[in-house]
């Protein structure tokens, strides 16, 4: 059995997106389990839609995921690079050395192809026509009947022109998806597709073509979109004579309201859920669930599990949903498995940048703030909201709070515990644990009506960390400020 080899091969025309990088984990996955090579093509033929940096992007980002790459674009010193006997992999490039030129000589030369040199105007005027007769609006083969002797004369006259794909009619084209089955499409239902553009770019059906068969690919995994496509790209293989490689086309990643995730309308960029503090564990864990499903039915599968189990057997035929609140589930599972230390330099960052500590923090300090809320952040940027209570004044708005802050018994609490206060220097881990039972000695307050008014002038709430880290983490001067100063709204 020959080599399995998979491609991601996206357009640098933005930054990876969240459908993109699943399209990429299902290619990955499927590579590692075969003992396969992973390749990364970049398919820039449309040129008007080229955005900068966006090619390193894609790199960044996949490389963050976990998903290495074996062979095509890598970064050497920040810079895009060739790694691969197949390159070069950016198709661009490819254009420059002329390799499409003689897959395309070679398409006019058999009858496959032809030159067409009708003008958009025209192209316009006929499917208005089309449309307005009920009809699908397609190419009306006009130049068909052009002789190729005649086409390269015009052409070498200056003649403007695309080359279409020359399709037999009434004819049915027929293969075997992995995921939706066997697919028939007749010739009739389809249009005679530009393989060159006017100005020499190859299109991405006749360039994807060509691409792949010349890297080998065996199996062409993307996404739902580009099945109606594959019978114009089988009918290329045929006619060179080619070996047609395995199709496998996934469902649609939906938002909640059932449509496509959109760049325009959804947070879908990776590097926004990466800024946001997803890990890459559990950002790709989710992916691999979206239209997936184990048979061992887990929901928790690192990446060695996930090679492992993965099947195109088990990939819905149907549009799956992105669910936010499933993916907090899983990254913070993720989360809570990380050592204290490991996620405390995590958070660090959002922390810093936000103002509420220094870079140069004391790690034991650090680690104190990580431990109180390891257990309920979801992703990394949630430390923000939950610690800022520790780090910036607050104010006692909840109904439950407030109504413990004003207890007739708190005016006594507050003088216990700044007696206590005053015989330290410094808040430290023995003070926490033991100060309120030293208060609940000396006042007799026990039970809710010790700790819930103390905890809701410390932190504005009744709920929430664990009270001794609370106290450890303000120390001395800021919980003799809160208890001075208790502003309820």
């Amino acid at each position: 059995m020959s080599e399995i080899r998979v491609r991601f091969a996206p357009s640098p025309t933005g930054y990876l997106h969240i459908g993109g990088l699943r399209t990429a984990l299902y290619n990955y996955l499927h590579a590692r389990q075969q003992n396969g090579k992973f390749i990364l093509r970049i398919e820039d033929t449309d040129r008007t839609r080229y955005v900068e940096g966006a090619i390193e992007n894609l790199i960044h980002e996949l490389e963050w995921a976990g998903l290495s790459i074996d062979e095509g674009v890598v970064l050497e010193d920040g810079k895009p690079v060739d790694r691969g006997d197949a390159k070069p992999y950016i198709q661009s490039e490819r254009v420059e050395t002329g390799i499409y030129n003689q897959y395309i000589d070679e398409l006019l030369e058999k009858g496959y192809a032809y030159y067409c040199f009708c003008s958009k105007e025209r192209l316009d005027q006929v499917k208005n026509q089309q449309r307005a007769d009920g009809m699908m609006p397609k190419y009306d083969g006009l130049c068909r009947g052009v002789s190729l002797e005649e086409a390269k004369k015009r052409v070498a006259a200056g003649e403007e022109y695309v080359i279409r794909m020359k399709l037999p009619a009434n004819t049915d084209i027929k293969f075997n998806d992995l995921i939706k089955g066997n697919i028939s499409i007749n010739t009739d239902d389809m249009d005679d597709q530009v393989l060159i553009k006017s100005d020499g770019f190859p299109t991405y059906h006749f360039a994807v073509v060509v691409d792949d068969h010349l890297m080998k690919i065996t199996h062409v995994i993307r996404g739902d979109e580009w099945l109606t496509s594959t019978p114009k790209h089988i009918f290329l293989y045929e006619a060179f004579g080619w070996d047609v490689p395995q199709y496998v086309h996934m469902p649609t990643v939906l938002n909640k309201s059932g449509k496509k995730l959109s760049k325009r309308h959804d947070d879908v960029s990776v590097a926004d859920f990466r800024n946001m503090g997803y890990l890459p564990e559990g950002l790709i864990n989710y992916l691999a669930l979206i239209g997936w499903s184990p048979e061992s039915n887990e929901e928790i599968l690192p990446m060695d599990e996930l090679i492992r189990q993965f099947s195109f057997d088990h990939v819905s035929k149907s549009g799956a949903i992105f669910d936010r609140e499933k993916l907090d589930w899983v990254n913070g599972h993720y989360i809570r498995a990380l050592s204290v230390e490991e996620l405390a330099e995590k958070i660090k960052p959002y922390l810093v940048e936000k103002g509420f500590v220094e870079e140069d923090i004391d790690p034991e300090r650090l680690n104190l703030i990580t431990q109180t809320f390891q257990e309920s952040i979801s992703k990394l940027s949630d430390v923000i909201e939950q610690s800022a209570f520790l780090f910036e004044d607050i104010t006692i708005t909840e109904e439950d709070a407030k109504e413990m802050a004003r207890g007739e018994q708190v005016p006594e609490l507050v003088k216990a515990f700044k007696e206590e206060l005053s015989e330290i220097d410094t808040v430290d881990q023995e003070f926490a644990k033991t100060v309120m039972k030293k208060i609940q000695k000396k006042t007799g307050i026990k039970g809710k009506n010790l700790y819930m008014p103390v905890r809701a002038i410390l932190s504005g709430t009744v709920h929430g960390p664990e009270l001794v880290n609370i106290i450890e983490i303000l120390g001395k001067e800021e919980i003799i400020k809160r208890l001075d100063h208790i502003n309820i709204q």
